[in-house]
């Protein structure tokens, strides 16, 4: 594959030269070497390349619209290689990404924002939902999802991050009904719970062997958003079970406060999915390596601030 492909060079000098010995001398090869190069380019092709006679050469046929092809692939090559020595990789067209709504506004959206500042031809749509959106269907470049992913053979999937949940309340709360040391304790509590999907969200909690079990949160309040969850436990509601992200600034300020510190419940994978294509395109490659790069130090530090 090698030298096939380092025949096109020699190709296109001698079509663009009035004899391979002329081609000979842009290449700082032999004459007799470019004659070979053409020879076995045109066994391998089936066709005659050029017409020879003792005095000229002329492309046949075959030979200029082979040479027209290979022409425009080495500008296309030449052109890559300039962007890149000169750091001007950019990005254009549109990108649609749909993210889960408060993930998205968190820590999703900054960071394609900051890549669309950084390259002025990509215009990003940012849809915010928690519904699994068809990609193809629906005309996404791209989602990120949090959580195991189903198989499908028509995605391609790369891991992010990792989602961390905190059992959190208010001091106030906690100065009233006292702060519960074991996972046991959380069902003589006031809970504020999650609903997803018509469901309550079960808590994960470590029992006393170290194992992850679910419970049923003992919530009066049950609502829809986890920032509405987040705001009721902010007002003294009761305990809630929320990610990381979503509370950082809240348990730096000390407005809230993580309980069961030293019995974390687990942890989920956060992916960014896109539809299985033969080339991955220049925006989508750019999004996701900007995802990678940038979204796992973000939610680390979100735990090194606690």
């Amino acid at each position: 594959m090698k030298s096939e492909m380092n025949s096109i060079p020699v190709f296109v000098a001698a079509a663009e030269s009035v004899s391979f010995s002329q081609a000979a001398e842009k290449m700082h090869v032999t004459r007799s070497a470019v004659a070979k190069t053409i020879s076995r380019l045109e066994e391998r092709l089936g066709v005659t390349l050029f017409n020879r006679t003792t005095r000229s050469q002329s492309l046949t046929d075959e030979g200029s619209l082979f040479y027209e092809s290979c022409r425009r692939a080495l500008n296309e090559i030449k052109t890559a290689e300039e962007i890149l020595e000169g750091g001007k990789l950019r990005a254009s067209g549109k990108l649609r990404v749909s993210v889960p709504v408060l993930l998205g506004h968190f820590c999703i959206s900054p960071l394609l924002s900051a890549l669309a500042k950084e390259h002025t031809g990509l215009e990003l749509e940012i849809s915010f939902s928690d519904r699994q959106v068809d990609l193809s269907q629906e005309g996404f470049d791209l989602a990120v999802r949090i959580g195991a992913l189903a198989d499908s053979s028509s995605l391609i999937a790369r891991e992010l991050a990792y989602h961390t949940m905190v059992f959190c309340a208010s001091p106030d709360y906690l100065r009233q009904a006292g702060e519960p040391v074991s996972p046991d304790e959380l069902k003589h509590h006031a809970a504020v719970a999650y609903i997803h999907a018509g469901r309550i969200l079960r808590w994960r909690v470590k029992n006393e062997r170290g194992d992850i079990t679910e419970m049923t949160p003992p919530a009066r309040i049950m609502m829809d958003d986890m920032q509405a969850v987040k705001d009721v436990a902010l007002t003294g509601g009761g305990i809630a079970w929320l990610p990381f992200w979503l509370v950082r600034e809240q348990l730096v300020s000390g407005s809230l406060k993580e309980i069961l510190k030293d019995q974390p419940s687990g942890r989920w994978p956060v992916y960014a999915v896109w539809p299985r294509t033969p080339h991955l395109s220049l925006k989508v490659r750019l999004a996701v390596d900007k995802l990678v790069s940038e979204l796992p130090a973000m939610m680390a530090a979100v735990e090194a601030q606690i």
